[in-house]
């Protein structure tokens, strides 16, 4: 490099792809997909559907940790029965976030059985891979559009690769066999995947649903796989897209799997909502799908949800434990609290904060954090200062570091972010 001085490096912030904007509603609550939308984050219940108290608590716990649209399994008349009273219960609680029904094999039937049912649903997912087989798939699709059209609902054409329509994937495979280079069968299932989600909402365009109400994806379990699919999807229609790697796994392994495809994916413009499918580790909450999917999407500077704590990972300069416990405790508090401190804090999402181990990155991450303490290491005088707005304001000693630091953590939020000012429409993001 000849003349650093005229080293430009560009934002690498994600630019999104212009999609369709398809709006899903409940009350007073209308939930903007696609377009200049910012990118949704949704879950699944895992209750008994039929259990009505134990879905609508689980249904309240996913919103409260951020899940902006939650969908349930419809699968029998029981179910379908109880969607209604779900909602009942929901709307009592104060919960107004849209419910999506997840169908399969028969929910023509069950939406045109169960009125109540299709209109307590603000979305329904349809799986074109089992909707039907052979006169029957385009007669039992059309019921569902029909259904949804009628009652202005949004619907998502969600292809999965491990119930793909078999006789669509028959086709393709003899017809790929006829190729002078025939693909290989990975390439025939990507492109009966794109085919399949694209095919399907082209036909419900026929049958007259407005293609702003159209939501594909194509879900599969492989993070390259992901990728190859959804690159094709953008490039081939203009649909909002919802993104989620099917399967994902539990833990480490599932975390990691989910975070890597979708951030190589938003970070393209590609995708408009995003689910984290993790299967929850004994005693996990279902909630940790939601945290997963928020941090995606903060971590890309795509969206804020909570404030960011930055912490140092410890090393042997570090001389105990406190900056660990310290970190941990204004993060669990900060997630504790967000749900009342949105209303009383606008734009409290964005504090960053920095609990530093010691001397050697402690001050310089603490003055580009909004609040920061440097707490002493190893050979340091026990002192920890604390920066506020990147200039020193005090220093912290004494055995009760953490507890005043933590004061001065609340006091720093009630008077940045404690001005009542307006709350933006939930349209807009």
């Amino acid at each position: 490099m000849n003349d650093p001085t005229e080293l430009y490096i560009a934002s690498t912030a994600p630019a999104r792809r212009p999609t369709r904007q398809a709006r899903v509603a409940w009350g007073q609550r209308v939930v903007t997909l696609g377009g200049d939308a910012p990118v949704r984050v949704q879950s699944m219940t895992n209750t008994d559907t039929v259990d009505v108290i134990a879905t609508a608590i689980q249904v309240r716990q996913l919103a409260q940790a951020g899940s902006e649209l939650v969908r349930i399994t419809v699968n029998t008349p029981e179910a379908a029965a109880a969607v209604p009273h779900i909602r009942e219960r929901l709307d009592r609680m104060g919960v107004d976030v849209p419910l999506i029904g997840d169908f399969h094999y028969n929910g023509h039937r069950l939406l045109s059985e169960f009125p109540a049912c299709a209109e307590a649903l603000s979305k329904y997912r349809i799986n074109p891979g089992n909707v039907g087989k052979g006169e029957k798939k385009d007669r039992q699709f059309a019921q569902m559009i029909e259904v949804a059209t009628r009652l202005s609902k949004c619907v998502r054409i969600g292809v999965n690769w491990g119930s793909l329509d078999q006789e669509l994937l028959a086709g393709m495979m003899d017809a790929n066999a006829r190729r002078t280079e025939p693909w290989d069968a990975k390439q025939v299932m990507y492109a009966a995947l794109v085919q399949s989600a694209i095919g399907s909402a082209e036909y419900a365009r026929e049958l007259g649903m407005d293609p702003d109400q159209i939501v594909i994806s194509c879900k599969v379990s492989g993070v390259q796989d992901l990728v190859a699919v959804y690159r094709a999807l953008a490039e081939h229609c203009d649909y909002a897209l919802h993104l989620g790697l099917t399967e994902a796994g539990m833990g480490t392994k599932g975390t990691v799997a989910s975070s890597v495809a979708l951030a190589l994916l938003l970070q393209e413009g590609i995708g408009d909502t995003i689910r984290v499918s993790l299967t929850p580790q004994p005693g996990e909450p279902r909630t940790q799908e939601v945290v997963v999917a928020l941090e995606v999407l903060q971590a890309l500077g795509l969206r804020a949800f909570n404030p960011s704590v930055t912490a140092c990972p410890g090393c042997g300069r570090t001389t105990s434990t406190v900056f660990q416990e310290l970190a941990k405790q204004i993060d669990d508090h900060l997630r504790e609290m967000m749900p009342s401190w949105r209303e009383r804090y606008p734009g409290v999402e964005r504090l960053k904060i920095a609990v530093m181990g010691c001397i050697v990155n402690g001050p310089g991450e603490s003055k580009h954090a909004d609040i920061g303490i440097s707490l002493p290491g190893t050979g340091e005088a026990p002192a920890a200062p604390v920066f506020i707005d990147g200039q020193k304001a005090t220093t912290l000693r004494g055995e009760h570091i953490a507890e005043e630091f933590h004061r001065l953590v609340a006091d720093y939020i009630e008077r940045r972010f404690g001005v009542s000012r307006s709350i933006p429409n939930d349209s807009h993001g």
